[in-house]
């Protein structure tokens, strides 16, 4: 901050956040410490490259002024980033009532008994702010999202409580598929056992025949011998 008995500069370096092909802007608050008028004028050693607003005014006493620096856009970086531009201040005690319009370039000539004062300030490019990281919900609720790595290198991230879900779900299927399997494979041993049990009264029935004197039809022995054959074929 200027020690000056007028005005009191914040900051005394202006810093401009330098990004090619944009306008860029940084502010500067003059403190009068006095209780008189104070006028100000701002001068630049590169008045094409920026624009201030206001670049003259009156701070009456015991107030503040903000001033706005405005740097045109930039088609090329400096070297190293380094800025030779320069700004000059300067402040003088003006009669009361005095209006911005009533600044002349003889109130600020030491020449003329006028108490002046002059500060120099000097410009500075800083590295953009960079916007905070997004944060994932998962995260923000307590959760550690867990990732898996791809082909080409990219960590793919995965929510904790997606995984156990699907987990579940791919045990349920599973319980499903093997209630299913052991019913069908208990119908299939029922059938085979029901094949067994028809062959043995077919042979049991062509035996009885045999011994008999009339015996038993041959078609019915034929149809259940069938019967039997089919069921074995469909449970095999």
């Amino acid at each position: 901050m200027s020690t000056g008995d007028l005005l009191s500069i914040e900051p005394q370096e202006l810093q401009f956040a330098f990004e090619l092909k944009k306008q860029i802007s940084c502010s500067m608050q003059l403190q009068n410490k006095t209780d008189d008028h104070v006028a100000f004028k701002v001068k630049t050693t590169n008045p094409k490259k920026y624009c201030v607003r206001p670049n003259s005014g009156i701070v009456f006493p015991r107030s503040t002024c903000d001033i706005i620096v405005t740097m045109q856009a930039q088609k090329e970086a400096p070297p190293d980033m380094q800025c030779k531009d320069k700004f000059l201040l300067q402040s003088a005690v003006a009669p009361a009532g005095t209006s911005a319009k009533d600044i002349t370039p003889e109130l600020f000539n030491k020449e003329s008994g006028n108490k002046v004062e002059e500060c120099k300030l000097k410009v500075n490019y800083v590295p953009p702010k960079r916007p905070p990281s997004p944060v994932r919900e998962g995260s923000e609720e307590g959760s550690s999202p867990r990732g898996s790595i791809s082909d080409n290198g990219a960590v793919n991230l995965i929510d904790s409580n997606t995984a156990p879900r699907s987990f579940a779900e791919s045990q349920d299927i599973s319980s499903e598929a093997m209630t299913l399997i052991s019913k069908l494979t208990e119908e299939k041993n029922s059938a085979i056992q029901q094949s067994k049990r028809l062959h043995q009264e077919l042979e049991l029935l062509r035996r009885q025949g045999n011994k008999s004197s009339g015996g038993i039809p041959l078609i019915y022995v034929l149809l259940i011998g069938l019967v039997g054959l089919l069921l074995g074929y469909m449970f095999k």
